[in-house]
């Protein structure tokens, strides 16, 4: 005896069958990841109403912690070290101009901004 089994895949807010070639969303909020299954109609609502955050803010880039949601990562942008190595010169601190930066001076420079 043969079987056939058929997916339906359903719109997670409605219940409405969706469309074949339907796919998922995919989306993050505090460290967590969300799937959900929507309609091109739901879909739209949620970017929506993301969409003011999303413009404000910032990508976590490759490496970067989201499971902290910190948006920090073991490397740093070059603009993000030309501007250490600024406030630390208005600082007083003797940084050299080229070269890794002690993480204890990374630290102050964040706790500060």
């Amino acid at each position: 005896m043969a079987t056939i089994t058929t997916t339906r895949l359903i719109d997670d807010i409605d219940g409405t069958e969706l469309p074949e070639g339907t796919r998922t969303t995919v989306f993050a909020f505090e460290g967590t990841s969300y799937r959900i299954d929507l309609s091109d109609d739901h879909q739209a609502e949620l970017k929506k109403a993301l969409k003011p955050f999303i413009d404000k803010a910032r990508r976590n880039g490759a490496g970067a912690s989201a499971a902290r949601g910190t948006g920090s990562s073991s490397r740093t942008s070059k603009e993000k070290l030309a501007a250490i190595r600024s406030w630390a010169q208005e600082n007083g601190i003797d940084l050299p101009a080229r070269g890794r930066i002690k993480q204890e001076i990374v630290d102050r420079f964040e706790a500060e901004h």
